[in-house]
């Protein structure tokens, strides 16, 4: 955890950017060949946690895994299935050699909450102990929940419990957090829960998702705590797009930016054919019609690196949100500008800032806040990853500046630099 308590850091200090992906079935439906792909692709395209579960939503307890395994004994969590957990095993190690973490549910949350329910505090006690020594040693962060709200004390009872077993099973070696119900954050059960090391919010898959508002507020809380949008909307393919939940690639940029530049410390993509590994021979759900295989490419996938290099291209650690900076042009709902510098709040003090423009517009921004007498100023391409450059001008209390026009899509991000600061161009 870095010193301001807001951000995710490497054993050397250094700041560790979460992108994630839903892989929700990956334990279940792939077999290590397809594993392998699934994988190495996405950790090409710059990913470096993949979300996924062992006890898996979708007949997860009933339907074997590729090699024919379950993973209870007459589904009981005190009796995990050795063969089924070693496949388990091998992907989480295999993972870890791409350099990628997995964000592991130990169980989806509809086994604790009110369907198919397996757990009881002391199972759950039980279950949690014997993972957490089981992969104490891997790259792993633990993610409780699994898409349901706590609405009882025996809901919270048990997660209590397995956050409890998981922690004594590994010796407290790795991060912990909780996967809630859409619409919903980990902060609203759990923020002052001694084993919440940082929120996790699903902001939902409607195309009009506004996830800077449940940012913002977990970024307000008290105490301090990391946060992030840990399920967002879905990406869609182009050519499959559903008329009632039209969710893009554009659709898909803004909520990450939104997020990142609210204040949180990472985000997670994902996309209906993936997240539960669709091929034909299974059931779709979400009105899915593209197998999982030829999903890994599409374009919101391959654009959000380009906001990992942008963030990491500037100070991370003292990165803020500040949204004095937009003095005018701002909007509402999905046309909101959200704007990010570093620096300490309320003061003029910052070297750089990064000004997020949903669609074509004029905004004016106060510039004064960078502390400098002469100011770099371009624009970043989200969809593309390219900058193109304004040039140089003195620093004044404000300044306005319209989008340029492109044919993909009509977000840009404002770049405003200490000319002195030499930062170099992303």
């Amino acid at each position: 955890m870095s010193e301001n308590q807001r951000y995710l850091i490497h054993s050397d200090g250094r700041p560790f950017f979460w992108l994630g992906d839903t892989a929700w079935e990956l334990f279940h439906r792939l077999n290590r060949e397809e594993a392998e792909r699934y994988l190495k692709r996405r950790a090409e395209q710059g990913f470096t946690v993949i979300q996924a579960v062992v006890l898996a939503e979708v007949d997860g307890l009933d339907v074997p895994n590729p090699y024919g395994h379950l993973p209870l004994e007459h589904n009981d969590p005190t009796r995990p299935n050795e063969k089924y957990f070693e496949h388990v095993d091998w992907i989480v190690a295999k993972a870890n050699m791409l350099g990628l973490r997995i964000g592991m549910l130990p169980t989806w949350g509809k086994y604790w909450h009110s369907k198919k329910v397996i757990f009881t505090p002391e199972k759950a006690l039980t279950y949690g102990k014997w993972l957490g020594n089981r992969y104490r040693d891997a790259g792993i962060v633990w993610i409780l929940g699994g898409d349901r709200l706590v609405e009882s004390d025996r809901h919270r009872q048990i997660l209590d419990a397995m956050a409890k077993g998981l922690a004594e099973g590994d010796n407290g070696a790795h991060l912990m957090t909780f996967h809630p119900r859409g619409g919903q954050s980990s902060s609203t059960p759990f923020h002052d829960a001694p084993w919440l090391d940082f929120n996790m919010l699903q902001s939902g898959h409607l195309p009009t998702s506004t996830n800077f508002i449940a940012v913002e507020n977990d970024y307000a809380r008290v105490p301090i705590k990391p946060c992030l949008d840990g399920e967002p909307s879905y990406e869609y393919p182009p050519d499959a797009m559903p008329a009632k939940r039209p969710v893009g690639a554009l659709q898909v940029r803004r909520n990450a930016y939104w997020s990142m530049f609210a204040g949180a410390f990472g985000h997670t993509y994902g996309t209906h054919p993936v997240w539960q590994m669709y091929a034909p021979g299974h059931k779709p759900l979400w009105d899915v019609t593209t197998a999982w295989h030829d999903s890994l490419d599409l374009p919101g996938a391959n654009q959000l690196s380009h906001l990992k290099k942008l963030i990491l291209s500037r100070p991370f650690l003292s990165r803020i949100p500040d949204q004095s900076l937009v003095v005018a042009g701002q909007a509402v709902g999905i046309g909101r500008i959200q704007a990010t510098r570093d620096g300490q709040p309320d003061q003029s003090d910052a070297t750089y800032a990064m000004v997020y423009i949903p669609d074509q517009r004029q905004a004016s921004i106060k510039t004064q806040r960078i502390a400098a007498d002469e100011i770099r100023a371009c624009w970043f391409d989200p969809s593309s990853g390219v900058t193109q450059e304004i040039g140089l001008f003195k620093n004044q209390p404000t300044r306005s500046s319209e989008t340029p026009t492109r044919e993909t899509g009509s977000d840009w991000v404002l770049i405003l630099d200490s000319a002195s600061a030499n930062y170099p161009i992303p």
